[in-house]
């Protein structure tokens, strides 16, 4: 029997070898002995060649093939896998007669998971699958060389990633359906680049096209010439009075450096695997009757079709590409020990701050503010060298300039009243940019292109008033004079301590500025320009300011008012955060670090910001009704692949260090755990730990760090001493303020030990 069996295979496999033509291999497809064995009491061992020629042998149970087991085609196509019920589900490999092969998961005959396709000619994409299409975190590289790395959606590179060419131009930014769109930046191999917008593939909007040598060209980017205009700044080295770039026009960036960076096509594939029909008919006598079940839906053109009828699809997340199975379980990717979030909804996150248009209060404040930016980073100045003099710091160290709206020799023409603009220790902030690796033109680009700021609806508790940049990398922060001095006077200290310390959790500062406005108030506005710690691709659902007090350390607001840009405080928080040991260590380490270099600088009244995401959440416009249980909720999703993305932070930088994605405090991914608290007549500061936990993506920072122990706080002190308990309020000692600080934080962020 076994020997008239062979004959019949050999002469198959010799068929199939004619069919697929040269490429095909000329190893045996089976290995193992054929042969019809009895597994156990239900699973059998079965080989046979089906009446349309297909061929099957491998594990069955109940009339189906379940278990390990391979399907052969007549046309040269092979699947060999797991298979559940008469369904190719599970780990499996796919090839084709070109010899192109997909190995990885599969989900009812899609390639739907985790997996990596070898085309025929060389191309390889290692990543995540949806519907035999590539949809997630993904790397593809392409036969001629040329390579991408980053986000797809439904096959095409959609979302944030980095794409190099094989000559070494790199693009790294965001893209939609296969094309450059949004924000990024393409750098050449001989040291040119481009920062700004792109469309369809080509720049288009707010742009700067840089030289290696620091000169740099910034405007509006069009195809069409007559939309594009500009103005350029030569380096240092150049003749100031030089306003043209040599040999070399705005059109030349797409007649020219463009030609060699064109995106290459992916392989298209003959037939996907869910297309492929199992004919199960005439396996056992007793499955004649019996039809498989079948859930594909194709289009007219024999593609997989993404409907409404497919849950992943219809729950699809644009914050983090996070979707939930067929059936609306989670997705086999993902560790099913976790549990799924309490039932509550989140309203979709908006947008913060009102734009500053004309005919705000505070439109002109806004012009006189970009105006004097873009004076103070865009004029030519020496290279900056990060060891400084101590004259750099000195509190005198500012410089004025007056801008008439008519223009000067060295100010621009502007359609704002007259101003004075001050400069405070702009060689400091200068190396302080240089050091936080700030480029000068991204950095004008968000503060001072044609998008206007955003202010905040209210003031902070100091009466300051907050901006936000457009593309939220940058935030404006109103100062009062007694805040300046003390920046001014702590500056030495802080500058050699975020040159230490790369990994430092305080506040980014990159400028601080006054601008003296007209009349005889001669108002002066003064500023500091910060980083934004939320900017991310990721949406924030939940933040929390953290300071280790009780007193007044609560929101008013009813759970269904709170918005994801609400701020909650210490008796609001109902988690602690688990880091991974090596990320905890270096936590604990700086977060030490940081406090002894306040506490040094006696300040205190500081706080940690901190805000999550939770991955895989389903935003919608409905909120759950669950009780308050001592703090936020949290809203209910399913968990995406875990896999981390590019951060919108930096995105548009060329910084092309994938260790630069995840950095301490910044797109961090972490587990949030449930907490309780007792009732008790004591506010209970950190709860009980219920063991619900929870993957997120963590963001945290030492914020408010200008506030100095002067005679006001101590008086505040005295003052609420009397009423309550002196270490349940915020206004106390340095020293105090950081120990209690510390062991308040290290309550709330521990070590993962699972």
């Amino acid at each position: 029997m076994n020997k008239e069996f062979n004959s019949i295979v050999k002469v198959w496999e010799a068929a199939v070898r004619k069919s697929a033509g040269p490429k095909k291999r000329a190893n045996r497809i089976f290995t193992t002995p054929m042969s019809v064995a009895h597994v156990d009491d239900d699973v059998y061992q079965v080989e046979k060649i089906l009446s349309n020629g297909d061929f099957y042998t491998g594990q069955w149970l109940n009339s189906f093939p379940n278990g390990q087991g391979k399907y052969l085609w007549t046309d040269g196509c092979m699947y060999v896998g797991e298979w559940q019920k008469g369904n190719i589900i599970g780990k499996g490999r796919f090839s084709w007669p070109s010899g192109a092969t997909y190995e990885g998961d599969f989900k009812n005959g899609f390639m739907d998971g985790k997996g990596t396709y070898i085309g025929s000619n060389g191309d390889t994409y290692k990543g995540f699958w949806v519907m035999d299409m590539r949809n997630g975190q993904g790397t593809q590289s392409y036969c001629n060389g040329d390579f991408y790395d980053g986000e797809w959606k439904k096959g095409l590179q959609n979302g944030h990633g980095r794409y190099q060419w094989k000559n070494g131009n790199n693009y790294i930014g965001q893209w939609m359906n296969g094309l450059c769109n949004g924000n990024g930046t393409l750098m050449w191999q001989n040291g040119n680049r481009y920062d700004g917008c792109w469309e369809d593939g080509f720049p288009k909007g707010n742009g700067t096209f840089r030289w290696c040598d620091g000169s740099f060209f910034a405007g509006i980017w069009s195809k069409d010439g007559n939309e594009q205009t500009g103005t350029y700044y030569p380096s240092s080295d150049d003749d100031p009075s030089d306003d043209n770039p040599p040999d070399w026009k705005p059109m030349d960036l797409f007649t020219v450096d463009l030609l060699d960076s064109s995106v290459c096509t992916l392989e298209k594939v003959s037939i996907f695997p869910s297309q492929k029909n199992l004919n199960m008919f005439g396996l056992e006598e007793d499955s004649s009757n019996k039809k498989l079940s079948s859930r594909k839906v194709f289009d007219a053109n024999g593609k997989p079709k993404w409907n409404l009828g497919d849950e992943r699809m219809s729950n699809y997340s644009s914050e983090d590409g996070s979707y939930s199975s067929y059936d609306g379980s989670r997705s086999p990717m993902i560790d099913h020990s976790i549990p799924r979030v309490p039932n509550l909804r989140l309203k979709p996150p908006k947008r913060q701050g009102e734009t500053i248009s004309k005919g705000h209060k505070n439109y002109e404040l806004m012009l006189n503010l970009q105006l004097g930016i873009r004076h103070a980073v865009g004029r030519p100045a020496p290279s900056t060298s990060l060891d400084l003099k101590s004259s750099a710091f000195d509190p005198k160290e500012k410089v004025w300039t007056k801008f008439p709206p008519e223009g000067s020799k060295h100010t621009p023409p502007h359609p704002s009243c007259e101003f004075r603009w001050k400069d405070y220790c702009p060689v400091v902030f200068r190396a302080l940019r240089k050091l936080f690796k700030v480029d000068p033109a991204d950095y004008m680009i968000s503060l001072c292109g044609n998008d206007a700021l955003r202010e905040l609806s209210s003031p902070g508790k100091s009466g300051s008033f907050f901006y936000l940049t457009n593309d939220d990398r940058y935030m404006i922060k109103t100062m009062k004079k007694s805040e300046v001095k003390v920046f001014l006077r702590m500056l030495p200290g802080y500058y050699k301590h975020v040159r230490a310390f790369e990994n430092t959790l305080v506040t980014k500062f990159f400028g601080l500025h006054c601008v003296k406005l007209p009349g005889a108030s001669q108002k002066k506005v003064r500023f500091v320009i910060m980083g934004n710690l939320f900017c991310s691709q990721y949406a924030i659902h939940r933040r929390f300011d953290l300071k280790g007090s009780t007193f007044g350390r609560t929101t008013d607001k009813a759970e269904d008012e709170i918005e994801p840009t609400t701020t909650l405080k210490d008796l609001d928080l109902n988690y602690i955060f688990r880091l991974r040991k090596a990320w905890f260590q270096e936590f604990h380490r700086q977060v030490d670090r940081d406090c002894d270099f306040l506490e040094q600088e006696r300040i205190m009244d500081y706080s940690m910001l901190v805000g999550l995401h939770f991955r895989g959440l389903s935003c919608t416009s409905e909120a759950g009704t669950p009780s308050r249980n001592s703090g936020a909720h949290t809203p209910t999703g399913n968990f995406d692949d875990g896999a981390p993305r590019l951060s919108g932070v930096d995105m548009d930088r060329i910084v092309i260090d994938p260790s630069r994605w995840i950095q301490l405090g910044i797109n961090m991914p972490a587990r949030a755990e449930m907490t309780t608290r007792k009732s008790c007549d004591t506010p209970q500061l950190v709860g009980e730990p219920t063991g619900d936990t929870y993957e997120i993506i963590i963001f945290f920072g030492i914020i408010d760090i200008l506030q100095d122990y002067d005679i006001s706080k101590k008086l505040e002190h005295a003052y609420k001493s009397f009423q309550y308990d002196a270490t349940t309020i915020s206004a106390v000692d340095p020293r105090l303020y950081s120990r209690r600080f510390r062991e308040f934080i290290f309550r709330v962020f521990v070590e993962d030990t699972s």
